[in-house]
């Protein structure tokens, strides 16, 4: 796959968690395979999400004439501030919104808790020629659930199978499935959080329990090892991305879903009726 030249390293190489990855190896600050700087990764965001933006009308014209059609799901997960909200809206928002589906999931409701933690999961996975978004996902059951304790050791054991199981069956399916941590430092989370307390225009994406969560950061940082470990495959592979650096993690996954549409080679379906008669009808009219 092409990228700028700016991109030493492709993305999907330089970011993939391979076989023995430890988080602690991953600096917030660093820009793997990248290297530019924030004014040109400015103009290389332009012209990616331009590419982004004409894959993704390809991919929904395609599923328009072939219900089989493939679709891309991004799944984020970050600790807060860690910019899922701007990738959403910068590097997501690049495109028709009628091509996307977000899910963004909360606390689970008591419905939800009655059934499998996949339950409501499996609902929100995106249709054929759609890119769907995850803003926080089935990872939760893994990375709060074990944090707070809110499941036995047995059961989050359970979860890391059942989300193989998950995945792999999604994939079958013509998922292409794109999974990103964004990686942010104790350090910057301390001044984006400082920034909200600071701005009354900022003061809504506060919580208190943010500072609560803040304080678990070291079991945090384990628990998103441990579930990287275990469930970074080849169907579904994580990819950790440095986000001390607004600009390189909006850039980087960005190219990592031009990379995943791409991949599917989405068509513009052919034309079911005569185009040249069409034409003449136009002509005369």
């Amino acid at each position: 796959m092409a990228h700028t030249q700016t991109w030493s390293t492709a993305p999907a190489e330089a970011l993939r968690a391979a076989d023995g990855f430890r988080l602690a190896q991953v600096d917030p600050r660093s820009t793997p395979g990248y290297h530019g700087d924030k004014k040109s990764a400015e103009a290389d965001l332009a012209a990616t999400t331009a590419r982004l933006g004409e894959l993704q009308e390809r991919l929904f014209a395609e599923s328009t004439a072939s219900p089989g059609t493939g679709s891309v799901l991004l799944v984020l997960q970050a600790m807060d501030t860690a910019g899922k909200g701007g990738i959403v809206r910068h590097v997501v928002g690049s495109v028709d919104p009628q091509g996307v589906e977000l899910a963004a999931f909360k606390k689970p409701t008591p419905d939800e808790l009655a059934h499998d933690f996949l339950w409501r999961i499996r609902r929100r996975l995106p249709a054929a020629g759609r890119i769907g978004v995850f803003d926080r996902s089935h990872y939760e059951d893994v990375l709060i659930g074990r944090v707070r304790a809110l499941a036995p050791p047995e059961e989050i054991e359970r979860r890391y199978g059942a989300i193989l199981g998950f995945e792999r069956e999604a994939a079958d399916r013509g998922i292409r499935i794109v999974k990103v941590m964004l990686h942010i430092s104790k350090d910057e989370q301390k001044a984006r959080l400082a920034e909200r307390l600071d701005r009354p225009d900022k003061h809504w994406k506060f919580a208190p329990g943010d500072l609560d969560e803040r304080a678990l950061w070291d079991e945090y940082m384990t628990a998103y090892e441990v579930a990287i470990q275990r469930t970074s495959t080849a169907d579904a592979p994580w990819f950790v991305v440095p986000a001390d650096r607004k600009w390189y993690a909006r850039l980087a996954v960005a190219q990592l879903l031009v990379d995943a549409l791409a991949g599917l080679d989405p068509q513009w379906p052919p034309a079911d009726y005569d185009v040249a008669a069409e034409r003449a009808r136009l002509a005369a009219s």
